[in-house]
């Protein structure tokens, strides 16, 4: 029997483990002779988060064995878009005063709607060509170019 007491003053935070120490722990609760229990109280951790962290390290090891596979959607168009055609600026009517919905910002309403101002056309390695313009939401496309990035 132990006869160790802990008084506890206050609340601890919760300990933050850098993949290093991660590692480290997992090797010496990997080692011959050596019981996760050991490990834990040497430690001063749940027996348990040494087992999560050992399900996390074989779930990531299975993803990173799996074959990636690129599923296609919609049309990937090759041939180079011609160039829009010059239109006048378009004169802004007078909008009601009683409109239900408010206008939309200047910066958010496309002025010719079939010109693509600042348009950029995006090759990636995997050979898709992404092309947005100067419209583009800027966390939509980050998203989409982290999904081409986890996926390749």
């Amino acid at each position: 029997m132990k006869d160790r007491v802990e008084i506890i003053t206050r609340t601890e935070r919760r300990r933050k483990f850098s993949d290093a120490e991660k590692t480290a722990i997992l090797a010496e609760a990997d080692a011959d002779g050596v019981s996760v229990r050991q490990v834990a109280e040497r430690h001063e951790i749940a027996e348990s988060r040494i087992y999560n962290w050992r399900s996390a390290r074989r779930q990531a090891a299975a993803i990173a064995s799996e074959a990636l596979e690129f599923i296609p959607y919609g049309a990937i168009i090759t041939a180079e878009p011609a160039a829009a055609p010059a239109v006048p600026e378009p004169q802004k009517a007078p909008r009601p005063v009683s409109s239900p919905m408010p206008p939309a910002p200047d910066e958010l309403v496309r002025p010719h709607p079939g010109a693509r101002p600042g348009a950029i056309d995006i090759d990636l390695p995997s050979g898709v060509r992404l092309s947005v313009d100067s419209y583009v939401n800027e966390k939509a496309l980050a998203r989409v170019l982290r999904a081409f990035r986890d996926v390749s």
